[in-house]
């Protein structure tokens, strides 16, 4: 089973039991995540469903393992013969999701 979901602007393709760094979300650890925007659907014979843009009768739920920093992203800025130099760092921030299941009524 899998499907595609948006979220945070991205789109992942997920299955049960997989786990995923999303965009950070506003909830607990712990805490289950109901995926509304499912994309793309299919099931384990094969069968499959596309949403235009999304399906309404397919969820995914998840599980919040863990919010964190993501790796640190350092950028430069230089121009030559004006002594402009800015050094700066980034880290994104992410929420680590666990899927539980994949949900058709």
């Amino acid at each position: 089973m899998i499907a595609v979901i948006h979220t945070g602007g991205k789109q992942y393709l997920v299955s049960p039991g997989q786990k995923i760094k999303i965009e950070k979300l506003e909830t607990e650890v712990g805490e289950k995540v109901d995926f509304e925007k499912v994309l793309f659907f299919e099931d384990e014979k094969g069968n499959f469903s596309l949403g235009t843009p999304f399906l309404k009768d397919v969820k995914v739920v998840g599980k919040v393992l863990e919010t964190g920093l993501g790796e640190k992203v350092r950028v430069f800025k230089y121009k030559p013969k004006t002594r402009y130099k800015i050094k700066r760092g980034h880290r994104q921030p992410y929420t680590e999701v666990e899927i539980e299941e994949i949900k058709k009524s």
